[in-house]
């Protein structure tokens, strides 16, 4: 849930002791004292609400509220107003104000309304994460193809991480595609609609770094290889994300932070701060379910982009794939069926440590099965046929993997 909340008013006094009420009610507020400094951190993703003072020197709430509501009207403007000043607060609320109290306000009061407004605020910025998915439809399942259970948790990973707008570590051994999972969460978010930067951590300087943060404004940025930023380039991304209207930072890694951090290798508070949410990439050898399914993808892929006939994939040579522990994992992958679309001849990798004899076999059989399946649109008569089984014998295996083929029908 949201929790942020914008506290705006002049007098030094009032803020530290509203501020201190926020804190204690186990909110976020970012405290400042003016229209100048509160009009930087208004964003229309800005996830939290804005409480300001109504009469400020210089730009007052009013102009405070107008600004907000140009920027995004449906962010939630609670304003405070001196004793006696009911009828301009009235002002305020047909200009757009969610709420208005006067000071000095209980605690109470003022917790009560800035979680009712806070609540609001969550429903339109999950409302329109719901609206930007139904438009682009599903990143998650359009980019993070497989059908293992691995598979399914990871796609239910970046849709909940996605919700929120923490900062994002995406560990993995290499090869897996820490990089895509990064703009797939980027999709799903409320910055779908803003830029999708990429840096490499080692080539990334700190002088380089706020022209980044300037390009991504409003967007996310994608730092491939945290781990290898230079010791400057730390310092600098930290002071960066703690500025107003940060671009969302996605980081991905195949090392053990955590280790380097510890070891005095790695900033110990930039990976705290990276590590608020975590999504790990399994390698395809603990989801050889996956490897049909993203080899046919890659093959169709390779013969679009090369303009070459799809060759045939038997079942024989998908059991071979699905034997191999792929130490490139998807990228070797890609190879691998680059090279089959080509029809170039590749040598078998040796089978690693895994699943003994029976369980390979038993993995291999219920892929077969279903990629049987998926392709004949849930028809067991024609997969049947295509895997050269008679029906008893297929229905037999269905049931034995607990397998339903109405479930694959299109």
């Amino acid at each position: 849930m949201t929790r942020r909340v914008l506290l705006v008013d002049d007098d030094a006094a009032v803020r530290e002791a509203l501020g201190q009420t926020l804190e204690l009610g186990g909110l976020e507020p970012v405290v400042v004292s003016s229209y100048i400094e509160a009009k930087d951190h208004i964003a229309a993703d800005f996830a939290g609400v804005v409480v300001s003072d109504l009469r400020m020197p210089g730009k007052d709430g009013f102009a405070l509220l107008a600004h907000a509501r140009s920027v995004d009207a449906d962010l939630p403007v609670i304003l405070l107003t001196g004793e006696g000043d009911v009828p301009t607060a009235v002002r305020g609320m047909n200009a757009g104000a969610f709420d208005f109290l006067e000071k000095p306000c209980a605690a109470a009061d003022l917790l009560a309304v800035v979680e009712k407004a806070l609540t609001t605020r969550d429903l339109v910025l999950e409302n329109r994460r719901l609206r930007l998915q139904a438009e682009d439809g599903d990143a998650a399942a359009r980019l993070l193809r497989g059908t293992s259970p691995a598979s399914e948790r990871m796609r239910a990973a970046a849709r909940a991480v996605a919700r929120t707008m923490a900062d994002v570590l995406i560990t993995g051994e290499p090869g897996v595609g820490t990089g895509k999972m990064a703009e797939v969460v980027h999709l799903l978010s409320a910055v779908a609609r803003g830029p999708f930067v990429k840096i490499s951590g080692a080539a990334t300087e700190p002088e380089t770094l706020a022209a980044t943060f300037d390009k991504a404004e409003a967007g996310s940025i994608f730092i491939d290889e945290v781990a290898n930023l230079p010791q400057a380039a730390q310092f600098a991304l930290l002071e960066q994300l703690e500025q107003p209207r940060a671009p969302r930072v996605l980081a991905g890694t195949y090392r053990d932070l955590a280790g380097l951090a510890a070891e005095g290798r790695f900033h110990p508070d930039l990976y705290y701060r990276l590590e608020a949410a975590r999504i790990h990439i399994p390698p395809l050898r603990e989801r050889r379910e996956d490897i049909p399914v993203l080899f046919r993808h890659y093959v169709a892929i390779a013969c679009e982009q090369a303009g070459l006939a799809a060759p045939e994939i038997t079942p024989e040579q998908l059991a071979a794939l699905m034997q191999k522990d792929w130490p490139g994992n998807a990228r070797a992958l890609m190879n691998e069926a680059m090279r089959f679309a080509m029809r170039i001849e590749t040598g078998a990798a040796e089978v690693g440590d895994g699943p003994g004899l029976a369980g390979q076999l038993a993995q291999v059989e219920r892929t077969l099965l279903v990629d049987a399946l998926r392709r004949h649109g849930g028809h067991a008569t024609e997969a049947a046929r295509a895997l050269k089984l008679p029906r008893k014998t297929f229905y037999d295996k269905l049931a034995k993997h607990g397998i339903r083929a109405e479930d694959y029908r299109r």
